[in-house]
């Protein structure tokens, strides 16, 4: 755990909000994410199943949680299984946690080995009608290896193929999308990595350094600040800019270029996304910081307009009118193109082509009931961008935005993005 500690109060509370959706006589069951193998005897960092880490606070693999609300002994209504650990495995993987250990971390007083969990499953069933079981459901995976919870429920279906089987995934994205005050301080966290981040590569960038050596800038401060990339990192120049996910990273910056930067640190598995796009060498031309000012207020006019009971689908549509409006003024839409254009091909995507924003969260693109109405509570990042692959350049700005009953706060309001501020920072 790189982080600092987190209170066991925010996965007490997690998990209290998950058994109100219980129905009687149901037990949850969660697996911890595998190890992702390399090649070889190569494996990767580990990722933490961002609903076990929801619901728990641990990072450790080879974990199952266990909610029974109903169960018989009290003490059998959250069970904790981890691997036990020895002297070989404290040798050669490091130190894993103790019963106790967890206790503090979660709040679960009862943990147990996992070699206890065949019976202890066994027992639970036959108290259970209904079993919840986790998958990733998010409407964008491309799920192409088979993960842990996978082959649980494969085997779990077929030693009790009576019962009835729910998905786990249905309740989780109703409960994750509103943040607490907690995750919310965590996202700030977040935030105030990348922020750090950014201001260092402010005063780096130069005509000639390699985009990779801007990454490694951004891992430089993610690091000492015990964060990481929430994603791979977007550093692009140039022509590169156009190119919505360009990760490639290996370019040189040229003066009169401008740079793309779409980078986010994540801190105890909360995700930051930010982008900013910046002059190569210090200055904006005139016609780079034109197209910068009508992304600039796209943003902030979508940053207006995010408000509890606001359908994700007409904050896109509100968007893109703001956008068109701006093409409009910059000339790159005529008044003809708009009046001729297929109403489900718009003309304004030739320019703006993506959505502009997502829930942000444990995932970056953190997971919500499709068609449902924003909430107080969630966390929203807002990008709209302007893409000129004819004019070798493109605009993209992006901030994190917290919902309130009261309005939106702009969980990256002290990260520059005025074009004079970052021209001021760039040449001091």
């Amino acid at each position: 755990m790189r982080h600092a500690p987190i209170s066991s109060k925010l996965f007490v509370e997690n998990r209290q909000r998950l058994r109100a959706l219980l129905p009687p006589k149901s037990v949850a069951i969660l697996n911890a994410n595998d190890i992702p193998p390399t090649n070889a005897d190569g494996t990767m960092t580990g990722v933490p199943n961002s609903d076990f880490f929801y619901l728990s606070g641990v990072e450790q693999e080879d974990s199952i949680l266990v909610i029974a609300p109903d169960a018989h002994e009290e003490k059998h209504r959250e069970i904790l299984f981890l691997r036990e650990t020895n002297d070989h495995i404290a040798r050669w993987e490091g130190r894993k946690l103790s019963k106790e250990e967890a206790r503090k971390l979660t709040g679960i007083q009862t943990i147990m080995w996992l070699e206890e969990f065949p019976l202890m499953q066994r027992l639970l069933m036959c108290q259970s009608d209904a079993v919840f079981l986790n998958s990733n459901e998010h409407a964008r995976a491309d799920v192409q290896v088979e993960s842990r919870d996978a082959r649980f429920i494969r085997r779990i279906r077929e030693a009790f193929p009576l019962h009835r089987y729910e998905r786990l995934a249905k309740l989780m994205h109703q409960l994750r999308p509103v943040k607490s005050a907690a995750e919310v301080e965590l996202i700030k966290k977040a935030c105030g990595i990348t922020r750090d981040a950014f201001l260092r590569v402010l005063k780096f960038v130069k005509p000639g350094v390699n985009e990779c050596e801007i990454e490694a800038e951004f891992a430089h401060e993610f690091i000492r600040q015990r964060g990481r990339f929430a994603y791979n990192p977007i550093i692009a120049s140039g022509a590169g800019a156009n190119v919505l996910h360009y990760v490639s990273n290996d370019q040189p910056c040229r003066k009169g270029d401008v740079l793309l930067l779409d980078v986010g640190a994540a801190y105890a598995n909360y995700a930051a996304d930010m982008t900013r796009t910046i002059p190569v060498g210090g200055k904006f031309t005139k016609r780079q910081k034109q197209v910068y000012q009508a992304v600039l207020r796209v943003m902030r006019g979508c940053i207006a307009e995010l408000k509890p009971g606001t359908l994700p689908r007409d904050w896109q549509k509100t968007a893109e009118r703001l956008m068109q409006e701006e093409l409009l003024e910059l000339e790159l839409l005529k008044p003809k193109d708009i009046k001729k254009q297929d109403p489900d091909r718009p003309a304004l995507k030739k320019y703006f082509m993506h959505g502009v924003g997502h829930p942000l969260g444990l995932d970056v693109h953190d997971i919500a009931t499709i068609g449902e109405p924003m909430q107080a509570g969630w966390v929203m990042t807002v990008e709209p961008g302007i893409y000129l692959p004819d004019e070798g350049f493109g605009i993209r700005l992006e901030n994190d935005v917290l919902i309130t009953a009261d309005g939106q706060v702009d969980l990256m309001a002290d990260i520059p993005v005025e074009a004079d501020e970052i021209e001021d920072l760039m040449n001091d």
